[in-house]
């Protein structure tokens, strides 16, 4: 009897995948890439970034904070006292009296009855989710909702759908859906209160009522809303009057705040379950002194100076006014996050460039992060911009505009 030849197997190199990946490599070869370019000076209105210097439109400084002298001033006073780290978790030896009284201060702004600090936006979202949606759960979510909402439910063990751009309509007949089909345990709808590309507002009147009708809970990320939208800056559910209809309200110090960390509002018995059961903040170091000194900072000015509010509100209605009236495609843009909608990836690289190259740095975006084909030159404004920054900016995106067949 012959021995039987043995059949050969291919085995699979893991890092095949990084050797073929060649797209970012063909940008750089053309001289358009756009990301990571370093940055040399303070990330304020005006900056120097490659040795040029730019107006700077296409940060998230909503509130002009990141150089105040107040914030600076607080993070140095905290570094030189606390020191530069924590060195352990929130869990361990990382919670300081700077995270309690940040978390309580920002309990009283939010109208919540407890506030959790995380280290990053990211994280919250990671820890919050996948702690809190089980394995019989499902959570539901929007199609544009942040990479972190997307990655907090894949870490969790419940099943997720999610329902059509803003579409209430469509958010109700995917709920009808589970319920009709025996679903009867939870459901945690999940949204952006302010979309961080688009930059339109989530329709939560409606979708509060949608929730309600099917006992559904409700949790918004207003890492582009806090400092931004509501009376006093508090947010999403502020804006609408709808402070109690939100079960959980997250938010970042990356932002408006002008710092690093992520927070997390609620009802006490739920922010106690996350506190003792999310992965991402028990295993994670807690943010430094500094970062929260300069959070504390940013909150009291964000409650002693609501003109900024004000004065943001009036750069973000001139600067829609204006891409509008010159023909630009700004989508469904209702905030400071204006987008130009410009089409394929390329095209998108090469209007940044020009830009960049007039000195104002902006964001290109392209998918998958929107839509193929609706790639966009995001672009965001702050209350410290001055007529003059604003009146360069115009003068520069109307004439690469036209040069590119954007605009006539």
């Amino acid at each position: 009897m012959q021995p039987q030849e043995k059949t050969a197997v291919t085995i699979s190199d893991l890092f095949e995948k990084a050797y073929k990946f060649t797209a970012a490599r063909e940008v750089m070869a053309l001289g358009i890439y756009p990301y990571f370019h370093p940055v040399q000076s303070a990330l304020g209105n005006e900056v120097v970034i490659d040795g040029k210097n730019c107006i700077m439109v296409g940060s998230n400084n909503y509130l002009g904070l990141v150089d105040h002298p107040k914030v600076k001033e607080a993070a140095a006073r905290a570094a030189m006292k606390y020191g530069s780290g924590c060195t352990g978790s929130r869990f361990l030896n990382g919670t300081l009296d700077l995270h309690l009284e940040l978390e309580d201060r920002l309990a009283k702004f939010m109208k919540k009855e407890k506030v959790l600090v995380f280290s990053t936006g990211f994280q919250t979202n990671l820890g919050v989710i996948s702690c809190l949606v089980g394995k019989s759960d499902v959570a539901l979510i929007d199609r544009q909702d942040h990479a972190c909402i997307v990655d907090g439910c894949r870490l969790s063990y419940g099943k997720t759908h999610k329902f059509a751009h803003n579409d209430i309509t469509d958010l109700e007949r995917v709920c009808n859906n589970l319920r009709n089909n025996g679903h009867r345990a939870g459901i945690l709808i999940i949204v952006d209160g302010v979309f961080s590309m688009e930059g339109d507002i989530i329709n939560l009147p409606d979708l509060v009522k949608v929730a309600e009708k099917f006992d559904a809970r409700v949790m918004v990320d207003d890492a582009h809303a806090v400092g931004v939208l509501g009376e006093h800056g508090a947010g999403t559910a502020e804006h609408f009057n709808l402070t109690d209809k939100v079960d959980l309200t997250m938010a970042t110090f990356s932002k408006s705040f002008a710092a690093l960390g992520g927070y997390v509002a609620g009802d006490t018995d739920i922010i106690h379950f996350i506190q003792h059961s999310a992965r991402s903040l028990i295993f994670s170091a807690s943010i430094p002194p500094a970062n929260a000194a300069a959070a504390l900072a940013a909150l009291d000015i964000m409650e002693s100076e609501p003109e900024r509010r004000e004065n943001l509100w009036k750069n973000a209605r001139r600067m829609k006014k204006e891409f509008d009236s010159l023909g630009f495609d700004t989508g469904a843009s209702e905030t400071p996050i204006i987008p130009i909608v410009v089409g394929e990836d390329l095209e998108a690289f090469e209007f940044w460039k020009e830009l960049f190259d007039n000195g104002i740095f902006t964001n290109p975006v392209v998918s998958p992060a929107v839509p193929a084909g609706q790639s966009m030159i995001r672009t965001s404004y702050t209350a410290t911009h001055t007529k003059e920054h604003l009146d360069r900016v115009v003068e520069v995106m109307a004439r690469v505009g036209k040069k590119r067949g954007l605009i006539s």
